[in-house]
């Protein structure tokens, strides 16, 4: 996972010389809104959403995220969608409770969901 790094886990630099390094980031929106279409089953506009909501939340990490959100939720949330789960209801679950357990940041993500799914739509 892009970013992912845990004091615990590094490797000493001998064991790390042993293997090649490849070195991942998010894909572009376009990109992303391809993986969540092919993946989820969910339609371009609803995908477009979700993929610019992870750009989004993407900004907040180092500012109470410790990790942005992943294409794999994003997927999560997008055959939540498809399924019949409202939009907001399915970025909240399969997002922010997933992300963070802090109230503030709680907040913070619920508000930008709301903003590219207004938490009335209905899908």
């Amino acid at each position: 996972n892009p970013g992912y790094q845990n004091i615990m886990k590094d490797l000493k630099e001998s064991t790390k010389q042993r293997f090649i390094s490849l070195v991942f980031t998010h894909p572009d929106a376009q990109t992303e809104k391809k993986i969540i279409i092919s993946e989820s089953g969910t339609d371009e506009q609803t995908a477009g959403k979700l993929a610019s909501l992870g750009e989004k939340i993407r900004n907040l990490k180092g500012y109470g995220l410790s990790e942005g959100v992943s294409t794999r939720l994003l997927v999560y949330a997008g055959r939540m969608i498809r399924s019949g789960v409202n939009p907001s209801a399915a970025c909240r679950s399969a997002i922010s409770d997933t992300l963070t357990d802090e109230q503030n940041m709680t907040s913070a993500l619920a508000d930008i969901i709301n903003l590219h799914f207004p938490a009335a739509e209905e899908k």
